[in-house]
């Protein structure tokens, strides 16, 4: 029956405008036209000059013969239809293109992504928080393989494109290449120096409570001599996407807990080890205070790792702890790095709110 009645042919409505879906009554294949009712009214319509529209299926398939694409991406949904493509296309005497099938989108719990659960994540809501450049390299990346889409991935895509572009310019002509920003940019990468990571940026507005980059450039400025907004207007531009990241984010999500015995004695320690740094000490130094602290605490020991004296390493659950009694999150960028950017003064006041019970209260 719907064989009898059907044209890949979908007429538009002179009436209303409106695409129809309806029974075909008639089709003139000589003439180039279509028959159908329309609200009543037998209607008959060229196939040409813009009055119908083509349905999905053999849409493809005349589309590559008309425009001569020679290759075209679809995701995995389309697979199994690829060969009805290629079957229109030849019939109309073009060449089939070569196809790249790229897998679905996921969302955090691993589920398919559905218009009718709304539980993916649009283009405009990542450009939100985020520079279109990373969009690119999350796409640009593994299109084989199922990848979840939600807003937790942002943050790391940032830092990875920038830090692909980082690499650029140390690099020789096959490892560039190989690296996704010349393919992003055409074999023109731009040269872009960032001094601060996008997840730095998350961690030092988490810490200050900034709510303008006024007083996040202020960190960063003391930080980096000579670094400014008009120096470095790409890292302006992200401590923007960092504040409304932050707020819409992370902080509804934020929950300090208090610290324990063994943690508040490990706290005071690593702020006494922090003021004994001398002024204007590197994120490495401190680090390495930091390390020096927790290697002397038995619940930070890990036995599998081997300090550089030869005792056991530290556990990634000492930096664990720093950050969900400091800052409220469960991880965090590297510490010695952010304890640099916000400041040693900073970073002991901190401690101490903590310790004082305001920080969790």
């Amino acid at each position: 029956e719907r064989q009898a009645t059907y044209s890949p042919f979908l007429p538009i409505s002179p009436k209303s405008g409106r695409v129809l879906y309806v029974p075909m009554k008639h089709v003139d294949a000589k003439a180039g036209t279509v028959t159908f009712d329309d609200e009543g009214t037998e209607t008959t319509l060229s196939i040409r000059g813009g009055k119908v529209k083509l349905q999905w299926k053999p849409d493809f398939g005349m589309r590559w013969a008309a425009l001569g694409v020679d290759f075209e991406m679809f995701g995995k949904d389309h697979q199994t239809n690829a060969v009805i493509y290629d079957r229109i296309c030849n019939i109309l005497g073009g060449r089939a293109p070569e196809h790249f099938v790229y897998e679905l989108f996921l969302d955090e719990n691993g589920q398919k992504i559905s218009k009718s659960k709304g539980n993916g994540l649009t283009i405009d809501e990542w450009l939100t928080y985020a520079p279109t450049e990373s969009l690119g390299l999350y796409m640009y990346q593994r299109p084989r393989q199922a990848k979840k889409l939600y807003f937790d991935v942002i943050p790391k895509a940032v830092d990875e494109y920038y830090s692909f572009l980082g690499a650029y310019s140390r690099q020789d002509w096959k490892e560039r290449l190989g690296n996704p920003v010349w393919h992003m940019h055409d074999g023109n990468p731009p040269a872009i120096d960032l001094p601060v990571p996008f997840a730095l940026l998350l961690n030092l507005v988490s810490a200050s409570n900034a709510h303008d980059k006024a007083v996040l450039w202020g960190f960063i400025s003391r930080h980096a001599p000579g670094v400014t907004p008009t120096t470095h207007p790409e890292l302006d531009r992200l401590t923007g996407y960092a504040i409304r990241y932050f707020d819409d984010f992370v902080k509804p999500t934020k929950v300090f807990r208090a610290a324990d015995e063994v943690e508040r004695d490990a706290l005071a320690k690593l702020s006494d080890a922090l003021g004994a740094l001398p002024q204007g000490a590197d994120g490495e130094a401190i680090q390495n205070a930091a390390l020096n602290v927790a290697r002397r605490i038995d619940r930070y020991q890990d036995h599998s790792k081997q300090s550089p004296e030869g005792g056991p390493g530290v556990s990634v659950a000492f930096f664990q702890m720093i950050y969900q009694v400091l800052i409220g999150q469960e991880r965090g960028p590297r510490f010695g790095s952010f304890a640099a950017l916000y400041g040693i003064a900073e970073t002991r006041a901190l401690i101490e709110r903590a310790l004082a019970g305001q920080l969790a209260a």
